[in-house]
């Protein structure tokens, strides 16, 4: 029996640890936070753009970025407390650019002397559905190798250069996990990996030894859910099984059980809304998938809100706890 299973015994409900950052983790986490589950959302930390990277740099603390995000998802607030957490200033001299959650967590960072306890004070504050981590309390900055040699630093600037990744690495490479973080996957009884971008937001995460090496040894139900679209700079012209791949080859094992992705045609006008971004549904490529040892679940899983593509969180939240159950059967 696993250490997972231990968790479903001790507390009657499940424990799902989200592993990511960006946009994508937190359109899941709004629908899967409805499911009857426990979840520990595990955040990359090396953000340097934006209101994150002035923050980062000149307070010299984790970029909250992808944190407020997740907490914003997360949170059981009123419509106007979301506005106001992800309310960016236009104006003003050194206010302009930053966003009001991102201040919040400065100060609460300032207050407490500690991020990690920022962000679990500001998620009592929010009554956030779960518990929100950073991926390690160390500062990481992610470089890429190009295709052509070239080395790019700064998760902000590798989808910028305009070249084929070969890798991405950390800096410094030997980071430390952050302990309650290595110990929520040890504890949980599913792990999901993304949605989001798959260099810049995923990668950093699993490249923290500590953790990829708990993500390893547990027996639970391993899921990545794919990206719908590919994204310019990062993952040009991939398929569902080219970001598996990705993944593989930069951990040297393959580590994944299930893969979640979308075979919905995407209207028309939206396609030719994002092939002026450079940007194309990821082909879901079956039978190479399955040739990866991979339990492919395929269906219509998307969304369009905003005059943005994205997952359908609730469909897709709900077939996470189907395969959870099943793992339990």
């Amino acid at each position: 029996m696993s250490i997972g299973r231990r968790g479903i015994q001790s507390s009657g409900v499940p424990r799902v640890v989200a592993i990511g950052g960006g946009t994508g983790l937190s359109v899941l986490l709004r629908g899967l936070k409805e499911e009857p589950v426990h979840i520990t959302a595990i955040v990359t930390v090396a953000d340097d753009g934006g209101s994150s990277g002035r923050l980062r740099e000149e307070m010299d603390m984790l970029p909250p970025g992808d944190i407020r995000n997740v907490l914003t998802a997360l949170a059981d607030t009123e419509p106007l407390m979301e506005k106001v957490m992800q309310y960016r200033f236009s104006n003003g001299t050194g206010l302009a650019g930053h966003n009001l959650g991102n201040l919040l967590l400065a100060a609460m960072n300032e207050i407490s002397g500690d991020f990690v306890t920022a962000v679990k004070g500001l998620s009592r504050v929010l009554a956030v559905r779960g518990d929100v981590l950073p991926a390690s309390n160390q500062s990481i900055h992610l470089k890429a190798e190009m295709a052509d040699g070239s080395i790019i630093s700064g998760e902000s600037q590798i989808p910028l250069a305009g070249k084929r990744i070969k890798r991405v690495f950390l800096d410094p490479p030997e980071v430390v996990p952050l302990e309650e973080a290595s110990r929520a996957i040890a504890e949980a009884d599913a792990i999901i990996i993304g949605p989001g971008s798959l260099y810049t937001s995923i990668l950093p995460n699993l490249l923290v030894r500590g953790l990829f090496q708990q993500i390893k040894m547990s027996a639970v139900p391993k899921i990545y859910i794919c990206n719908v679209m590919t994204q310019p700079g990062e993952t040009d012209g991939f398929t569902a099984s080219d970001h598996v791949t990705a993944m593989y080859e930069h951990l040297g094992t393959p580590f994944l059980d299930t893969i979640i992705v979308n075979t919905a045609d995407v209207p028309e006008e939206v396609l030719e809304k994002y092939a002026e971004k450079g940007s194309a549904p990821v082909v879901c490529d079956i039978e190479q998938l399955q040739t990866l040892g991979l339990q492919v679940v395929a269906d219509r899983f998307i969304a369009y809100e905003d005059g943005f593509l994205r997952h359908n969180a609730k469909v897709v939240s709900k077939k996470v706890v189907s395969i959870l159950k099943r793992g339990k059967e």
